[in-house]
């Protein structure tokens, strides 16, 4: 009876995607919430097409359309580089447009405007409602604006709450399929890292309102903030960490100034566990990244505190996180958004965390300057703290001086003389 239900949800999604036709462009939805069927389906398909364009953020899994085989039949544009697009990209085989996430939405509304969206969704409720469930992000624009939409149905969505809602009659064709959601298992945390997340809790005031990523350097710091109390969570994603504090009781959202009593999110990527607790849990509200990321929403938040990371910082504050020389990378996502969000909030906080070195040890990312064709995804105006497991490097307000003094005593001690004497060549010492 599975192998029946399993070819039916098969066929059912081949026929679904033949309305894909050659010089469309198809959006495919996001992070966990990839409609693996679908895309399955989608590349078996797409060999008989040509030029036609598909775009996404981040996703799990794999991108099988990136593959050789596909060149003048399908061509990625990736909003956010992911390890399953990035060899692609590489290799000029696929494109990366830099956009700020909060400003996605309004491309998919007009010039990157969707033909076909493929994503995964809830079952309807009583009234014909179905989730998003944990990926609201930018799939809730290419939902509402995309011309046809075409539909995973999964009893194994979790039915979120807030503006994650699309009607089963805007749904131009769907396909029943019950498996579990992509996982997504944390980075195991090193020494530096918890070292940076014990620096950026002291940053931290009990009452405020965070925004962390996932990796090693944000588990870490969501694991040093256990002796808070009444934080607030308003982040473009979040993880396994944010968990835990709900449970231990440090994350209430009581002292929020904007959704008080709500933890406010865009997209989830985890465990299981992860993916229940959000389940039907009106205290977390998914709302897309337009109004997440929105600098002026965030900034409504008093005492928000954004945590990003880097590749690079420059001993001026220029922050790269999204290349290695000219190489792309990953993208800026939400950095500058909360970054400047924060800056704008009372009390705020932004926040560039990173481990001081990278390649096991050999390479500083405390620099003199940024490699050659390095992108500076957030300027040496923007920043306010960095923050290396050496401690915390306060830029604000501080001369070229100031700031190459303060980088340097947050660099890894074996690279300190060689940046000293670079910024003495610049006379910035």
């Amino acid at each position: 009876m599975t192998g029946t239900i399993a070819n039916a949800s098969i066929d059912a999604a081949r026929s679904a995607v033949s309305s894909v036709r050659s010089g469309m462009r198809v959006f495919v939805g996001s992070g966990a919430a990839v409609p693996t069927m679908l895309l399955q389906a989608f590349c078996a398909h797409a060999l008989e097409l040509r030029d036609v364009e598909v775009c996404q953020l981040l996703t799990l899994g794999m991108a099988p359309y990136v593959a050789r085989e596909f060149a003048g039949h399908v061509r990625h544009n990736a909003f956010f580089i992911g390890p399953n697009t990035r060899a692609a990209v590489d290799e000029g085989r696929a494109d990366f447009t830099p956009v700020f996430l909060s400003e996605i939405a309004a491309l998919l509304r007009g010039p990157l405007a969707i033909d076909v969206a493929l994503v995964q969704v809830s079952p309807p409720d009583a009234h014909g409602y179905c989730s998003l469930g944990v990926s609201v992000d930018i799939v809730k624009p290419a939902v509402d604006s995309a011309k046809c939409v075409i539909a995973e149905i999964n009893p194994q969505m979790p039915r979120t709450h807030g503006d994650a809602f699309v009607h089963v009659s805007r749904l131009a064709r769907v396909v029943h399929v019950d498996r579990p959601l992509l996982e997504l298992d944390g980075e195991v945390t090193t020494d530096a890292a918890q070292a940076v997340g014990e620096h950026v809790a002291q940053l931290v005031r009990d009452g405020d309102t965070l925004q962390v990523g996932i990796g090693a350097i944000p588990n870490a710091v969501l694991a040093a903030l256990l002796n808070h109390r009444d934080l607030g969570v308003h982040t473009e994603m979040f993880s396994d960490g944010i968990v835990d504090l709900v449970e231990k009781g440090v994350v209430t959202n009581a002292r929020k100034t904007l959704h008080r009593g709500k933890l406010v999110t865009s997209f989830v990527m985890g465990t299981k566990r992860l993916y229940d607790f959000v389940h039907d849990n009106p205290a977390i509200e998914m709302h897309p990244s337009h109004y997440v990321n929105d600098p002026f929403v965030i900034a409504k938040n008093r005492g928000m505190v954004a945590v990003n990371s880097a590749l690079a910082v420059d001993l001026t504050g220029q922050v790269c996180a999204d290349s290695l020389g000219a190489r792309f990378y990953s993208g800026v996502g939400g950095q500058v958004d909360f970054v400047r969000g924060a800056a704008r909030s009372e009390g705020g906080r932004p926040i560039i965390a990173l481990p001081s070195t990278a390649r096991s040890g050999t390479v500083s990312r405390i620099v003199l300057e940024l490699a050659s064709g390095s992108g500076v995804t957030t300027s040496r105006n923007d920043v306010h703290f960095v923050i290396t497991e050496y401690g915390v490097a306060a830029l604000h307000g501080k001369t070229i001086r100031e700031r190459a003094r303060a980088l340097i005593a947050v660099a890894h001690p074996a690279f300190r003389d060689e940046l000293a004497a670079g910024a003495r060549t610049r006379l910035w010492l």
